[in-house]
C-alpha cells in the first residue's frame, strides 16, 4: 500500500484509526519470507522429508565443561525439543515480533524502519522468547532417551513408524522402545531399496549405519517383534 508523501518525499504519519500496515508491503519483507518458509518447513515435515533440513536433536554436552555454551544453548531453548519444531517456532517468533516493531515505529516515528534494521532488532529479540515458547512445548513432547542405552542395542527391537513415510534415501521418525520400556526417536529406512513403510507400519531393526536405522516390515516378513 502506497503511503502519502509530502513535497520533499517524506512519509506522511497515517490518520489515527487508519490501519496501513500490510505484511506484504517491503518494510516486512523479511518477516513474510520467514511465515512462508515456516510454512515450508511444515510441508516437507509432513510429506516426510523434513529431516533434509535436520530432524535431529542438538543436544547439549554433559561433561560440564562446555558449562556457559551449555547454558546459553538451554536458554535459547536448542535442545528441549527437535530442531525442526525450534526452528519453526523461532521464525513465528521472529515474524510476529517484527512486524509488532513495524507497527510500532510506524506509530511513534511516523514511518516503519528499515527492513534490515527491524529484521536485526526482531532476530535478537525472538531469539529468548523462543527459549520460553518451547518449554511448555518440550513438556509436551515425548522425549528422545537415546543417550540412556547404545544404540546397537536397538537394533533387533520392534518398532512403529510415527513421522513421514520411509523409502531408499528417504528415512521417516520411527518409535522404539529399549529393554527398560522407555521409548526412542530414530530415523529408519527400509533394509530392502525398492521397500517402503507409512505412518503407522510396523518394523523390525535389523541394522545401523550412523544415526541412521534400517527395519524390514514385520507384515511383509511375519517376523515376530522382539
Amino acid at each position: 500500500m502506497m503511503r502519502p508523501k509530502d513535497s520533499e518525499g517524506r512519509v506522511l504519519a497515517s490518520a489515527p484509526g487508519v490501519a496501513t500496515m500490510s505484511l506484504l508491503a517491503d518494510y516486512n519483507m523479511p518477516f513474510a519470507a520467514a511465515l512462508v518458509l515456516m510454512v515450508l518447513l511444515a510441508l516437507l515435515q509432513v510429506v516426510g522429508i523434513g529431516h533434509v533440513f535436520g530432524d535431529h536433536d542438538l543436544d547439549a554436552d554433559a561433561d560440564g565443561h562446555d558449562g556457559l555454551a551449555d547454558g546459553l544453548l538451554s536458554f535459547l531453548g536448542i535442545g528441549r525439543v527437535p530442531f525442526m519444531i525450534w526452528l519453526a517456532s523461532f521464525l513465528l517468533m521472529f515474524a510476529a515480533l517484527g512486524v509488532g516493531i513495524q507497527a510500532l515505529a510506524d506509530g511513534l516515528l511516523g514511518a516503519p524502519l528499515d527492513r534490515w534494521l527491524a529484521a536485526v532488532l526482531a532476530g535478537v529479540a525472538a531469539l529468548p522468547v523462543t527459549g520460553v515458547l518451547v518449554r511448555p512445548i518440550a513438556a509436551i513432547l515425548p522425549g528422545d532417551e537415546t543417550s540412556a542405552v547404545g544404540l546397537d542395542s536397538l537394533v533387533g527391537r520392534r518398532a512403529r513408524i510415527v513421522t513421514g513415510r520411509a523409502a531408499a534415501g528417504h528415512p521417516a521418525r520411527a518409535q522404539v522402545h529399549d529393554h527398560h520400556g522407555r521409548p526412542h526417536y530414530v530415523m529408519v529406512e527400509p533394509h530392502e531399496p525398492d521397500s517402503e513403510m507409512l505412518e503407522g507400519d510396523e518394523l523390525l531393526l535389523v541394522r545401523r549405519e550412523s544415526e541412521t536405522f534400517y527395519g524390514v516390515a514385520l507384515q511383509e516378513r511375519r517376523l515376530a517383534p522382539l
